[in-house]
């Protein structure tokens, strides 16, 4: 079935379909990464999004079953569905050979809705984003039409978060964490050293809540649609309480501290984005997922930059210079990609 890629600028990509026979509209953003596409579509920081994938061979290991997912067990997924509304390769693989593969990717995609088309240059999409920014795009199947849509303008956290705490592990720490799109790794990476982990929704009143220290997780979207969040966080600050942010939960600890955020050009989403730990020459590789950036120039005293992008000289990450509270723009628990900043998890159990 024929398809195509329309971008809001008038481009227009013919390809294949595959996945899902339907329309679908969103921002249009790259990922260079050469594997760990079950992970990446059910990372709910892709909420909104048309995933363009650099790679150009997809599918050559199928998915595992996705029928079947134990709560938080399942290392191949990192939510409870895909979240991103279209896919655009270069090369769809029909068949796969993986000791875990049950269905082949269009199977998967299909019972998820999720239309996605092959045959296209993605890497020649992937220079235009980098040239001009991140734009609006459309998928279009046969005579399946959808208007553009900006996702940025929606509170698309309000949507992929919980509507209900829940509560993992054992220990005699206590973490609570802000799902603001929680990859389940992140909870995995807690529980593993053996503390209670409270999940709750991303405006949750904590005010009756007791805990030894407090995540806020990564998601999608503008940092700045969420207000309850950024609320909740400047009690923590004034309270003193021990405080690590991953991602989006970057963005959010800035604007608590009273610094600003802004939109990347392009955004980062990779396995492979090279990150510089401040006052030292050291550098981590690092996987990210993110559309905005805290500006470091406005941060107030007390606050320091404490990681920075090696590529674009962006800031990955900030801390207090004397207080319990820091966080990181890139995702230290991976899935996918390497556990250079994992320690990241040791050194918030220890401020507890």
């Amino acid at each position: 079935m024929n398809a195509k890629l329309v971008l809001q600028d008038g481009s227009t990509f013919e390809g294949t379909a595959f996945g899902a026979e339907k329309a679908a509209a969103g921002e249009v953003v790259f990922n260079t990464g050469m594997v760990g596409y079950p992970e990446c579509f059910t990372d709910p920081s892709y909420a909104g999004q048309i995933l363009v994938l650099t790679y150009p061979l997809i599918g050559n290991y199928g998915v595992p079953d996705f029928t079947n997912v134990p709560d938080l067990i399942s290392s191949a997924f990192e939510s409870s569905k895909i979240h991103i509304s279209g896919l655009i390769v270069a090369d769809y693989s029909v068949e796969y050979s993986h000791r875990e593969g049950y269905s082949n990717l269009s199977n998967w995609l299909q019972t998820s809705g999720i239309p996605a088309i092959t045959g296209i240059d993605t890497r020649f999409i992937t220079q235009k984003l980098r040239e001009y920014g991140s734009v609006l795009g459309k998928i279009v199947v046969d005579n399946n039409d959808v208007e553009f849509h900006d996702p940025n303008i929606d509170n698309l956290v309000a949507q992929v978060s919980i509507d209900a705490p829940k509560e993992f592990g054992q220990g005699k720490k206590k973490i609570l964490v802000f799902d603001c799109g929680c990859k389940y790794n992140i909870i995995r990476s807690l529980v593993n050293r053996n503390v209670v982990v409270k999940v709750v929704p991303w405006n949750w009143d904590i005010e009756n809540e007791t805990y030894d220290g407090v995540l806020i997780s990564n998601g999608p979207g503008n940092p700045k649609m969420c207000a309850e969040t950024v609320h909740s966080i400047r009690g923590l600050l004034e309270a003193g309480i021990p405080t690590f942010g991953v991602c989006l939960g970057n963005q959010l600890l800035a604007l608590a501290a009273g610094a600003d955020t802004y939109k990347l050009k392009f955004g980062h989403r990779s396995q492979n984005q090279p990150c510089i730990r401040v006052g030292s020459k050291r550098c981590f590789i690092t996987s990210q997922n993110h559309g905005y950036a805290v500006d470091e120039t406005s941060l107030p005293d007390g606050w320091e930059p404490w990681f920075f992008n090696a590529n674009d000289g962006t800031n990955e990450g900030i801390r207090h210079s004397s207080k319990p509270f820091m966080s990181v723009q890139f995702h230290p628990e991976a899935t996918p990609g390497p556990v250079d900043t994992a320690f990241l998890f040791d050194e918030f159990i220890n401020l507890l």
